[in-house]
């Protein structure tokens, strides 16, 4: 009956719009009563072992009382961990179809979706070479720089050798920094000309003298003006959000939504250009990006996320099962939750990575997903950006590459992760943060 049709926005066969109640596609035909309703998302992974935690023996946070969800200002309730509803802040689950972008916007009309990747080249030359065997600049005597190529050539101020005019790294072509417990990488990949991954790290304390770790990381849209600039100011708009609310007796659920919106409000204030720039450039789309963090305490686990960066749980007992915590804002997701194609078929389209969700003034609407969860083991959250994952993609594959002593070796086991994309590529941008789960308390040796 059409009353059980599923409401598309466009047909599946051709992308055409489709008005509400319409039974075949106008452009080609195509029989929508045999598209199957989405069905309801729910989670397939589970954090624990094959006997869950009965919620009795949870352990209980010391956080202020969180009014039960009444509307999108408000987080949703702490899962347990066989509850992966994968929530958006209001308590939501994910929807299956996103609304229409507004006129103008760089996104299928039909979909939402955004197609305006730029082609990418089979290889850029590299500016240096890899930054596994040369991430530190030599430097001679007196603090002049030597170039990482020929390693005897000065370095000029425009950063390129004297002797062998080799251009140098630039500074976010290759970072990593680790901060006790935790640690993030982030690297150029052996394709693009630059990096448009950013990350922050941070770890504060809480009201009641808890530790708290927090791990957010960026991915630029590529197609859109200035990506390296957008990541850079969500991720660290972001993390001082979190540093800052998190003290304060701010719930994580609530901190991590309240730092995706700043996020989005850095981004969309680097499109407050002046209108003499926008003249000159009316082509150019608004600066965008993705985001996913985390928040790690003693006892709770909370994601946040917009876009196609993933946050991955993977156990210190490997013979418990890994999980995905992230559902992603892409129209390989949208196929999927829509029942059009299986997981395998969607991700195997070139159309796999258009997301459907970012940051930026030309997104649609913002929809911060958050979920918490309370897992009842030691382990370890990867953060990253689909740099890694596209060659990691399941949580099992993703638990085959981290180190076994990730939890102790944080920036050693974000450097193998980095190396691994590298290795399978290096096709785009990768970034990722490891951070231990039950956060340690702040001055513990590690290891």
């Amino acid at each position: 009956m059409m009353s059980q049709m599923p409401q598309l926005s466009a047909c599946p066969s051709c992308e055409e719009p489709l008005e509400s109640g319409d039974r075949f596609c106008g452009a080609c035909g195509y029989d929508l009563s045999a598209v199957p309703a989405p069905p309801d998302d729910h989670p397939t992974l589970t954090m624990n072992g094959a006997v869950p935690l009965p919620p009795e023996e949870a352990a209980d946070v010391d956080w202020p009382v969180v009014p039960q969800p009444e509307n999108s200002e408000t987080p949703a309730t702490v899962h347990l961990p066989t509850d992966l509803p994968g929530t958006d802040s209001g308590g939501i689950p994910l929807p299956s179809n996103a609304p229409l972008p507004p006129t103008g916007s760089p996104v299928s009309p039909a979909t939402g979706v955004r197609f305006d990747r730029p082609p990418e080249p089979d290889e850029y030359p590299l500016q240096a070479p890899d930054p596994r065997v040369a991430a530190d600049p030599p430097t001679a005597g007196g603090g002049v720089k030597v170039c990482v190529a020929c390693r005897s050539g000065r370095v000029d101020p425009d950063g390129y050798c004297e002797n062998c005019g080799h251009a140098q790294p630039r500074e976010r072509d290759h970072m990593e920094q680790e901060l006790g417990p935790l640690a993030a990488v982030s690297d150029r990949g052996l394709r693009h000309h630059r990096n448009e991954d950013a990350f922050a790290v941070g770890q504060c304390v809480l009201p009641d003298g808890a530790p708290a770790l927090v791990a957010v990381v960026c991915d630029g849209v590529s197609s859109a003006t200035r990506p390296d600039a957008a990541s850079l100011a969500a991720s660290r708009q972001a993390g001082e959000s979190l540093l800052a609310a998190l003290p304060q007796g701010t719930h994580p659920q609530q901190a991590m939504h309240e730092a995706i919106i700043a996020a989005s409000h850095a981004v969309n204030s680097l499109a407050q250009e002046p209108a003499t720039a926008r003249e000159h450039a009316p082509h150019q789309n608004a600066p965008a990006c993705t985001l996913v963090g985390s928040i790690v305490t003693p006892t709770l686990l909370v994601v946040g996320w917009v876009g196609d960066s993933r946050a991955y749980w993977i156990p210190v007992d490997r013979s418990s099962p890994p999980a995905r915590l992230t559902e992603d804002d892409s129209w390989a997701a949208q196929m999927v939750a829509a029942g059009l194609m299986s997981e395998a078929e969607a991700y195997a389209d070139e159309r796999a990575h258009a997301i459907t969700g970012w940051l930026g003034a030309d997104a649609y609407e913002l929809e911060p997903h958050t979920a918490s969860f309370k897992p009842d083991r030691p382990g370890v959250v990867v953060v990253c950006t689909d740099g890694l994952w596209n060659y990691a993609e399941s949580a099992e594959e993703m638990a085959e590459i981290v180190p076994a002593d990730a939890a102790v070796r944080p920036l050693h086991s974000a450097q193998v992760l980095v190396g691994h994309a590298l290795d399978g590529g290096g096709h785009d941008n990768v970034t990722v943060a490891v951070v231990p789960f039950p956060a340690p308390p702040q001055g513990a040796v590690i290891g």
